[in-house]
């Protein structure tokens, strides 16, 4: 399928890496179908891109590659929505803000995007009587000691935008 997109222009994206959210983005409810466009100059981030709308795309990461305790209890009603047959064929990204000083990059985690990879379908789960937030800064809560990694993750970020 050829999606046209405002960031990568004009992409060939297969059949099978289409995702479908049949409940969508909260605000975005009349865009249904993404896909995931991975940039080697943005590893840990990603992009979850419309496939509807050309100028939709959210930054997204593994929540675990910057809040290692991060933890979601999903109830059976979102598993047998997402069609869940075994645990290790979801993924789970969160939105990440990035405003005009990505050292100040946040995460949604109390939006958290569930993925069954098998069926390719999605959904945006919101996490009622939760510890976490909508804004939750990614770089004050790495837990990396690594001079430098930091703030080469906040460039990473800047050239995303």
């Amino acid at each position: 399928m050829k999606i046209s997109t405002l960031r990568f222009g004009e992409l060939e994206i297969p059949d099978d890496k289409i995702i479908t959210m049949p409940k969508p983005i909260l605000g975005f409810e009349s865009l249904k179908q993404y896909c995931i466009i991975e940039r080697e100059d943005g590893e840990p981030f990603l992009w979850y891109q419309a496939v509807d709308d050309p100028a939709v795309a959210f930054i997204i990461v593994n929540p675990l590659f910057f809040f290692q305790g991060y933890l979601i209890e999903v109830n059976p009603k979102e598993i047998e929505e997402l069609k869940i047959e075994d645990v290790k064929s979801v993924e789970t990204y969160v939105i990440v803000t990035v405003p005009s000083d990505p050292r100040q990059m946040t995460a949604n985690l109390q939006g958290p995007i569930l993925i069954n990879t098998e069926t390719r379908l999605a959904k945006q789960l919101i996490l009622v009587n939760s510890e976490y937030g909508v804004n939750h800064s990614l770089l004050d809560n790495k837990g990396c000691e690594e001079e430098g990694v930091l703030e080469e993750e906040a460039a990473i970020a800047k050239v995303m935008v």
